[in-house]
């Protein structure tokens, strides 16, 4: 026993050369009866394919039968003093299985690290699938499976990941060789699961290869490609808005939506390829080969994937896909770059209005430095009180008359040059790096205080403010809109805060608490954008507001399609049978003015054709005659 002890104490493969000494002078297969002194459990074979986390454990250990006992097979009873052994002299997880009884025996220390029912297992690879990534399944089902075939001696080895009973996933390596009886079949497979540091390539949360493992493999294709003439495309993928699907439940449900997300994306994945988890909510493919129509296709099957809003727990939230798309070597030819170059598409896609693809162009990575660069200034701008920002005003007309009723706040800001920079470009920087919550009061004590001088005018003047999700989901802002008020010694149905549809369906729930709280004292709330959402119809029956916001894609058509007219008219009827006023906005032509004075009786319309955006003195001077 010395003696096998200290080999046991050296390395794996000594351990296993011992050990199948021992075993091939010592087996003989016979497992036709089961003792049943063991005390050990048997898993039911219905198994839930979920990697949700501890959830996954839940459902997992609600299929235990719990009193059924089995017994070690004859071969793992025989041998069971050896496995002792193994056990405590290597700090791996050793295993003896009984390919033909399908009785697993593991070491104590696997079965608490990943929480499984007992020590002994019939049907392990029902028990491990749960647990092991999706990726991953298929080789450790047919690696069980395919044990009472092999009788070739050679070793066994498959590298895994799964999750521990923390519900975070790591790289397992199962090592082993098979035990023949007297006549050559296979009745013993034995070895040892190792803990992979080598590399730590498992992303904890989804399981998914990460981001140093991309760009090692990257690497090898580039190489590859040099050394074959070849070449691929390199496709990454961010989850729009997801921060706010994130923000609206909590960080450890965002998890398990995030691992959602991630196995259907992995569903449409070609075979051969991996998925990798990047940064944040981020994914990365590699795909040796393909051109621009070949990731378009992809990309356009995970947007279906998304087609719908998603529901958790009962809450409905929205899930859509930008990607950026580059190829190899012509784009470069080193893989930090090449992901750099990936993620500047990315950008653009996001930029141009996400839910799109975009592929990698010289302009691309240029606007892409443009806008680290207006990141930058912005960042100082804030600091410095909201430097270079301005406001702009949109006037709102009376839907029966085009008499001025009111007018939309809107956001300006010029860079160091003095140049005027797109809205698009600098909002979503605002947003991304939560900025726009104090950029958010500064508007609105800047409208109010404008507000006030216009309602010497037009005494029941109000101004539109556009609210942030940030600024809602700040739980002081409603105290701080209640302080400007009483100190401009202004009414509360003086201002009306928007919020678009797609921020409101993304949390409905927690929307309309606040909207109540404003609502409560008196400030009115509009749901802007309508109908660029995904279901704008369950939105009016839900969301507690004041006022809808029709959006301009409502009105493009109406002079050339009866349907469109129909659905503004019907849209503008139910508002007001449910008690809400409408506004329909990006009105242009005079003919579409007076289309919709002829279908419907809007409370309010804003648009081109009556002023388009104009600074304080400008819309002082051409609507307000100051």
């Amino acid at each position: 026993p010395k003696q096998i002890t200290s080999l046991f104490q050296a390395m794996p493969q000594k351990i296993l050369k011992i050990l199948f000494a021992c075993v091939n002078d010592m087996c003989s297969l016979d497992c036709s009866v089961a003792r049943k002194q063991e005390k050990v459990y048997n898993i039911k074979k219905k198994i839930i394919f979920m990697n949700e986390g501890r959830n996954a454990r839940k459902v997992r250990k609600g299929n235990m039968s719990g009193k059924k006992r089995i017994a070690l097979s004859p071969v793992l009873k025989r041998h069971k003093f050896i496995f002792d052994l193994m056990k405590n002299t290597t700090s791996d997880y050793t295993f003896m299985m009984d390919p033909v009884a399908d009785v697993f025996l593991a070491a104590p220390a696997f079965v608490h690290v990943y929480d499984l029912p007992a020590e002994t297992m019939e049907h392990i690879a029902d028990i491990l699938s749960p647990l092991v990534h999706m990726q991953d399944r298929k080789s450790l089902t047919e690696l069980f499976s395919s044990l009472d075939n092999l009788a070739d001696g050679r070793e066994r080895q498959l590298d895994f990941r799964m999750q521990d009973a923390k519900g975070d996933f790591s790289w397992l390596r199962l090592k082993g060789k098979i035990g023949t009886s007297e006549d050559g079949t296979p009745n013993l497979f034995v070895g040892t699961i190792s803990q992979l540091a080598r590399r730590n390539s498992a992303d904890s949360v989804t399981g998914l290869l990460n981001r140093y493992q991309f760009i090692e493999d990257l690497g090898e294709a580039l190489q590859e490609a040099r050394e074959t003439g070849g070449s691929g495309g390199l496709l990454v993928m961010g989850i729009d808005n997801f921060r706010t699907v994130n923000e609206a439940f909590n960080h450890e449900i965002g998890d398990i939506i995030l691992r959602q997300i991630s196995e259907r994306i992995f569903q449409n994945i070609p075979r051969k390829l991996s998925l990798y988890r990047l940064d944040g909510d981020e994914f990365g493919l590699i795909y040796p080969g393909a051109d621009a129509e070949m990731l378009t296709e992809f990309f356009i099957r995970v947007q279906r994937e998304f087609a719908h809003p998603q529901v958790y727990d009962g809450r409905q939230y929205i899930v859509t896909v930008s990607a950026g798309m580059v190829f190899y070597p012509q784009s470069a030819r080193d893989p930090l770059v090449l992901h750099k170059y990936a993620q500047a598409a990315l950008d653009a896609a996001k930029l141009g209005g996400k839910n799109r693809i975009n592929e990698f162009s010289k302009e691309v990575y240029n606007r892409w430095l443009r806008s680290l660069t207006i990141q930058e200034q912005i960042l100082e701008d804030v600091k410095a009180g909201c430097r270079n920002f301005e406001l702009y005003f949109q006037p709102q007309v009376a839907g029966n008359d085009q008499h001025i009723v009111g007018a939309e706040t809107l956001l300006r800001w010029k860079n160091s040059k003095g140049r005027m920079v797109a809205p698009m470009e600098f909002i979503r920087i605002l947003e991304e790096t939560k900025t726009i919550v104090p950029v958010g009061r500064w508007i609105f004590e800047q409208a109010l205080r404008v507000c006030k001088e216009w309602r010497q005018h037009i005494p029941d003047f109000h101004m539109s403010v556009n609210m942030s999700y940030e600024q809602i989901k700040d739980l002081s802002f409603l105290e701080f809109v209640e302080d400007c008020l009483r100190r401009h010694d202004m009414p509360p149905d003086a201002v009306v805060l928007e919020l678009t549809e797609s921020k409101i369906v993304s949390d409905l729930k927690f929307v309309n608490a606040q909207f109540d709280a404003f609502r409560n004292h008196g400030i009115k709330v509009a749901m802007d954008d309508f109908g660029t959402g995904y279901s704008s119809l369950s939105s009016l029956k839900n969301l507690n507001c004041d006022i809808v916001k029709i959006d301009r894609a409502f009105v493009i058509r109406i002079l050339e399609n009866s349907f469109d007219q129909k659905l503004v008219e019907y849209t503008v009827d139910l508002c007001h049978s449910i008690g809400m006023t409408t506004c329909i906005e990006g009105v242009e032509q005079q003919e579409e003015y007076d289309c919709l004075v002829k279908i419907c009786k809007t409370d309010t319309i804003q648009g081109y054709l009556f002023g388009r955006p104009e600074p304080q003195d400008a819309f002082e001077k051409k609507f307000l005659g100051m």
